[in-house]
């Protein structure tokens, strides 16, 4: 891909008022630029002290310049950051005179792309700049730094090498049709091949747990009125996010609350009860139920654990039958201490997927922390460790496209008619499928949908 050759110009600092305020500058030659804002091009990475001027050489600020020649810079172009007071108005009137003086405006994540392109960062550490300034929790933002540490990159391209390995090692053999059978039931072919999808599997592990730290879960608590969905909503968030009464129906609307657990983030959204009624404000709340239910990543239905522990009510069951077969749902029996059960999980197999029926005491918190963990659990979380960096559902993807490439080269393998020049061709797609995450086979239009997610400036 060829670089345009413009300067690039973006405020780099968030909208508003700040005790400093930086405007930064890419291009190939930015002397002249420099010098009619700065009156001189300071020495090299050293921060040094400046007014900034306008054409007639009046007054816009004073601060600092930085300069980075190229190619030892952020975007591996020269780069100069002029550091100045963080108001609004004296910052668009830096960013002006850059653009008197040949700059244009930058777009979303410009910067970012051209340090891509200029090989300065793969697309999978590129992207993890967004991820660590968005991380939503402390440890989205440790992961997102070790993905922009190269990380994960790094394991990505570990199972390139070893793809890569195995390709020579097959296409060799296709200039020997005769060795074909006796290659692909060679030990060592299959012996190779398990070993790089046992890796692979360790590495889509790792990915799908961040990309749950990235994007977060929505979980929604649904169920008959007065069971205790706002109770437990509050003891979830850890604060009254919602009005607890005896009344039946007092939650007329949804109520929409963050909460970190294992590091992952998750929206709690609690719902007006699920009933027949005539009431049209209640019934527009139940109506939002059913929507947030169409938004949700995981449900929680709650049920009074003094109905019994062995069946549901029709009204229960009834309500998990409306809800789509693959999303994943807990039942939640609360009021367990009313019903003189003690906190406790018991895992059902079912036809929609695994499930979960949690006995827990909303109002007392006990039981609670078991919930926790069984939603993380049928979304397929693991709790967030130390080895893990963040990924995007574009990683997760590729990486199972690369699984399923895989599964089927090893089909070849044990296969009675085995066939290398088809074992060879899912070596192949499988090796794309990964190339795809770091950006050697990556298309313009990816590109642009990738950067364009960017803030101004980055």
């Amino acid at each position: 891909m060829e670089l345009p050759a413009e300067t690039i110009v973006a405020i780099a600092t968030p909208p508003g008022r700040g005790g400093i305020g930086v405007v930064r500058v890419s291009g190939v030659h930015l002397a002249s630029l420099i010098e009619g804002i700065a009156g001189r091009v300071p020495p090299s990475r050293i921060a040094s002290r400046a007014t900034f001027k306008d054409a007639c050489g009046a007054p816009l600020d004073h601060g600092l310049v930085l300069y980075f020649p190229a190619p030892h810079s952020y975007t591996g172009e020269s780069v100069v950051e002029f550091h100045g007071h963080g108001g609004p108005s004296v910052l668009r009137l830096v960013l002006a005179r850059c653009v008197e003086l040949g700059a244009r405006l930058a777009a979303p994540g410009e910067f970012t792309r051209r340090a891509f392109l200029n090989g300065k960062l793969d697309l999978a550490q590129a992207e993890s700049v967004a991820d660590l300034i968005d991380a939503a929790t402390a440890t989205a933002a440790r992961a997102a730094a070790r993905s922009l540490d190269g990380e994960f990159s790094r394991d990505v391209r570990a199972l390139v090498e070893a793809l890569t390995e195995l390709r020579m090692y097959t296409e060799a053999t296709l200039d020997f049709p005769e060795e074909d059978i006796e290659f692909l039931r060679a030990d060592d072919v299959a012996r190779r091949l398990g070993a790089i999808r046992e890796r692979l599997d360790g590495v889509l592990a790792r990915a799908r747990t961040g990309a749950l730290l990235r994007e977060g879960l929505t979980v929604v608590l649904i169920g008959r009125p007065n069971v205790g969905k706002s109770s437990l909503l509050n003891r979830l968030v850890r604060e009254e996010a919602a009005i607890v009464t005896p009344i039946a129906g007092t939650t007329r609307d949804t109520v929409e609350r963050r909460v970190e657990i294992a590091g992952i983030a998750l929206t709690v959204v609690d719902t007006a009860g699920l009933r027949d009624t005539a009431d049209e404000v209640e019934r527009l709340g139940i109506e939002r139920s059913w929507a947030a239910v169409g938004r949700a990543d995981l449900v929680v239905l709650i049920v009074d654990a003094r109905d019994g522990p062995s069946s549901l009510p029709e009204a229960d069951r009834a309500i998990l039958a409306r809800l789509p077969a693959a999303l994943p749902r807990v039942v939640v029996h609360n009021k367990a201490d009313l019903a003189s059960v003690a906190p406790r999980v018991d895992r059902r197999e079912d036809g929609g997927g695994a499930w979960a029926h949690v006995w827990l005491c909303a109002r007392s918190g006990d039981g609670v922390a078991l919930l926790e963990r069984e939603v993380l659990a049928l979304v397929g979380a693991e709790v967030a460790t130390e080895d893990t960096y963040l990924a995007r559902a574009r990683h997760v993807d590729a990486l199972r496209e690369a699984a399923g490439h895989l599964a089927a080269a090893a089909a070849h393998v044990e296969s009675s008619a085995p066939a290398v020049e088809l074992f060879a061709e899912e070596l192949r797609e499988a090796q794309r499928s990964l190339s795809t995450i770091t950006g050697e086979f990556t298309s313009d239009d990816l590109l642009g949908a990738i950067f364009g997610r960017f803030c101004i400036g980055k």
